[in-house]
């Protein structure tokens, strides 16, 4: 059972240091650490997993890569995107990285369904989709049984850097994001509505959401 969560807005940051914020949480929290929610925006970046295809990075342009400890491939953060970094303590809250994959992917599926937007899950890749478009990621590095890295929601972002690369590793994926789907428009409002839903769903990780689909597939984006 996941016991006392800390939900931190940290406002519009840049990518390198968050990270390194969050491998030092990590690395220093003790049993007694209280688990911690990050919701922020990051500064345009592209972050590549540990065993990434650079031939995923297309055309970068102007726009920074980082190389990171997450799995998956390639993708895209910007303003405009809800980033959500669970940092948890999965040994105590008895939670396995695919029960938290699935506890994201729930939370965003029913922060969809409460504006009337009926998003899915996919058996063959994580993440959430609209029509075959993708709303939102997900990758996650578990060490000495803390969770970092999380989801990254599309809320009212320029879409056309994902345009640059094959997201995920697909070539062709299309991408969306709440705004044009008649859901929240600010980054803000949907994180203060996303937070509640997955401490919910954190609490209760077996119940299904409407539109998940329960798969054995790999933690990464």
């Amino acid at each position: 059972m996941i016991g006392n969560v800390r939900v931190r807005w940290l406002g519009r940051v840049p990518y390198e240091p968050t990270w390194r914020a969050m491998q030092q949480f990590t690395a220093e929290r003790d049993v007694q650490a209280d688990d911690e929610l990050w919701l922020l925006e990051h500064e345009p970046v592209y972050t590549l997993g540990m065993n990434a295809d650079r031939a995923h990075l297309l055309a970068p342009g102007d726009i920074p890569v980082v190389q990171i400890d997450r799995g998956g491939q390639v993708t895209y953060h910007g303003p405009g995107q809800l980033v959500v970094y669970p940092l948890i303590d999965v040994r105590r809250a008895n939670l396995g990285a695919r029960s938290l994959v699935t506890a994201l992917e729930r939370a965003v599926v029913e922060l969809a369904a409460h504006h009337g937007i009926r998003a899915r899950c996919r058996e063959e890749a994580p993440g959430v989709y609209v029509d075959g478009r993708k709303l939102a990621s997900v990758g996650l590095r578990i060490r000495r049984g803390g969770s970092y890295h999380g989801l990254a929601l599309n809320v009212s972002m320029d879409l056309e850097p994902f345009s640059r690369i094959n997201p995920c590793g697909y070539a062709g994926l299309e991408m969306t994001q709440l705004a044009a789907l008649g859901g929240p428009a600010s980054v803000e409002a949907a994180g203060h509505e996303l937070a509640p839903l997955l401490l919910e769903r954190l609490r209760r990780p077996q119940e299904a959401a409407p539109g998940t689909i329960h798969a054995s597939i790999p933690v990464s984006s």
